[in-house]
């Protein structure tokens, strides 16, 4: 079987400018590099943290995020990707920073099989984060 390791996540916001330093002042990303393509009309970004990359794309005359992908709850009735996770050591105190820089927490889960939470970008696109035990 070939050989694969994870390289990057992806999302489309209405704003790169604003989604560069969403993602800087809320997740600790710094621009990595910023480009065009042509065959998608996109203003496009990679950011990273550590070995963690994320694409950002401004599309021209891209449509809304629609409402029921911003409730993780709905969002899973459709088909299609829905989130990127990332593991965080102790959630009580991530959701305690996400507070302090005001982030937008879509939902916080404490479950028998695990806890962690979803918050939304600058854009609505959800994001989850997981306290592994």
């Amino acid at each position: 079987m070939a050989q694969f390791a994870f390289h990057h996540g992806g999302v489309s916001v209405p704003s790169l400018d604003e989604a560069i330093d969403w993602y800087g002042r809320v997740l600790g990303f710094e621009l990595e590099k910023r480009f065009y393509i042509e065959a998608a009309k996109s203003h496009t970004a990679m950011i990273r943290k550590g070995a963690l990359r994320f694409e950002i794309f401004e599309v021209e005359g891209a449509a809304p995020l629609p409402e029921d992908r911003r409730h993780p709850p709905r969002d899973v009735q459709t088909h299609g990707n829905k989130h990127v996770a990332f593991r965080v050591g102790d959630l009580d105190a991530f959701l305690v920073e996400m507070a302090d820089k005001q982030a937008d927490i879509a939902l916080v889960v404490r479950e028998a099989f695990g806890k962690g939470c979803f918050i939304r970008d600058c854009a609505g696109n959800l994001i989850e984060f997981v306290e592994e035990p």
